[in-house]
């Protein structure tokens, strides 16, 4: 289950080519320091002044910019990877001359590319070398035969750039992809739907003193104080009280009854494996995913019955802010011309699916499968979900034989993918011709770092900060899909599946040394 930790990243793979360039880089800097020497000897006194000038102001922008990076460190940190990408394809010609003639100041060549930008004298995505079917095989096959993968193991990796698999065994296989099929869920949504879409929390007025809270199924929607400090903030009831009571008062209104209504979604609100601290009951209404606790993910005590709890709160909050609550909230049918007095929104689609991914959230993971639903138009139920999902990757073209989806989140053992469809989705994501997809990859756990990876990797070198992957655990069930860039700096997908491990400690550790193994590969 999702894990958190400090996050941490460590670059020993970098160690040894960065002490060769960085005294290469020296010997270059103190030629040019004898240089500089020689020319200020016979600068003119007020050039001289200039020029300190202007040393003093680059030295204070680059101490700032060493701070920048110092504390966003050689990671993402929700940076887009499109974004990381431009930035390490200019070509740093801009800047300003306040002395005439000046010379430019001696500079090292930098030590390590921008990751995800282009090695000095490449050409296009696929100028690192590419690895071979032979080379990944070598490598691989040997784990895939650790005894502490189950029976049935499978595995496909593929080359993002040329667009085909590179590594395959069994990946035809569909087998229970556990958490895995979070992704499935991710690009469904985010093609049904768009990273930019958002889930309304509404209230309405449906008589002279009649309030509806109508949810819209955000499991984010939080009745919490707000989070000082915090770049991006989830709906949040407090905010919509707030907006209600104002509006009732201009209404010359301090007294109502208040109903609810959960009817965007249908079906049974429970999950089938029955009550859980994994998962609440799944509902178009509730708040802070109905924990009974201060958490924020990972599992957690749930409300039995979060639609009614979350409205008797909103009364509460209406009560603080002087409007009476005539009896207990009930659950109502807001007319569909009701008079909306009342909104919150919902952070992005693509916020909600980072923190889907990175905490393996299955609230959010049932939610957005429901919410695929909605924009297909199909009952938002467990059957309507997988039903939209399964549309919704069809019209990607993504291969999906021999796959079920029985819910969103991937509790439920009936779901069956293939190692060739968590790594084609993973593709699909990762090709600039789906930027609407990118947050499957900004999303996923860092090795040794984020989220449910958070603890592992730890003494592999070769994965801990390089591997991206979503986890997937189930009794004997042990699954891990992601990217990872190889030595030599190849964007690769992958997916290793097993099933019928009877040592969880052990699969995790080989599917671990898989991925690493992919991170250490030259492989050609």
């Amino acid at each position: 289950m999702p894990e958190t930790g400090k996050w941490q990243v460590r670059w020993q793979s970098a160690e040894r080519s960065a002490r060769a360039a960085t005294r290469a880089a020296v010997r270059s800097v103190q030629t040019a320091i004898e240089a500089t020497r020689q020319t200020w000897q016979a600068t003119p006194r007020q050039t001289q002044q200039t020029w300190r000038l202007t040393a003093v102001s680059a030295a204070a922008g680059l101490a700032v910019a060493i701070v920048a990076v110092a504390a966003s460190g050689p990671w993402d940190s929700g940076q887009r990877t499109a974004e990381r990408a431009q930035a390490a394809e200019m070509d740093g010609a801009s800047g300003e001359h306040h002395a005439p003639e000046a010379r430019p100041a001696p500079s090292a060549p930098p030590v390590l590319p921008a990751l995800g930008g282009r090695v000095p004298g490449a050409a296009g995505r696929g100028a690192a070398p590419a690895p071979t079917d032979a080379g990944l095989a070598d490598a691989l096959a040997p784990l895939l035969k650790d005894p502490a993968l189950g029976p049935l193991r499978t595995a496909s990796v593929l080359d993002v750039a040329a667009g085909r698999e590179v590594f395959g065994e069994g990946q035809g296989k569909a087998a229970t992809p556990a958490s895995t099929v979070k992704l499935a869920t991710a690009v469904a949504a985010l093609s049904a739907l768009g990273p930019d879409h958002r889930i309304d929390t509404t209230v309405v007025l449906t008589g002279k003193n009649r309030l509806v809270l109508v949810g819209g199924g955000d499991p984010t929607l939080t009745a919490r104080a707000p989070r000082h400090g915090a770049e991006e903030q989830p709906a949040n009831l407090r905010t919509l009280a707030d907006a209600t009571a104002r509006a009732l008062k201009k209404r010359h209104l301090t007294k109502i009854s208040l109903g609810y209504d959960t009817a965007a979604y249908s079906g049974p609100t429970e999950h089938p494996i029955g009550p859980n601290e994994n998962i609440a009951p799944v509902t178009a209404l509730m708040t802070d995913e109905a924990r009974l606790d201060d958490s924020e993910h990972g599992t957690a005590p749930r409300d039995t019955d979060p639609a009614h709890t979350a409205a008797r709160t909103f009364a509460d909050l209406l009560h603080d802010r002087g409007i009476t609550v005539d009896g207990v909230p009930e659950g109502a049918k807001a007319p569909k011309k009701a008079a909306r007095i009342a909104a919150v929104h919902s952070l992005p689609l693509s916020a909600l699916v980072e923190r889907m991914l990175t905490y393996s959230d299955n609230d959010i993971a049932e939610a957005l499968a429901r919410q695929t639903a909605l924009a297909s138009r199909q009952p938002a139920s467990f059957a309507g979900a997988g039903k939209a999902v399964r549309t919704a990757l069809q019209r990607e073209h993504l291969p999906l034989s021999g796959a079920v989806f029985e819910d969103g989140s991937g509790l439920d053992r009936d779901d069956k993918v293939t190692a060739a469809l968590l790594s084609r989705l993973l593709l699909h994501a990762s090709s600039p011709d789906h930027p609407a997809l990118r947050p499957v990859v900004t999303g996923l756990p860092v090795a040794a770092f984020t989220g449910t990876l958070s603890n592992r990797y730890r003494g592999q070198s070769a994965g801990a900060g390089a591997v991206r992957a979503k986890t997937g655990t189930l009794t004997g069930v042990n699954t891990l899909a992601g990217t990872v860039v190889d030595a030599d700096g190849r964007l690769l997908t992958f997916s290793f599946m097993t099933t019928g491990t009877t040592d969880p400690q052990g699969a995790q550790n080989a599917l671990d040394k898989l991925a690493s193994a992919v991170a250490n590969c030259g492989c050609r």
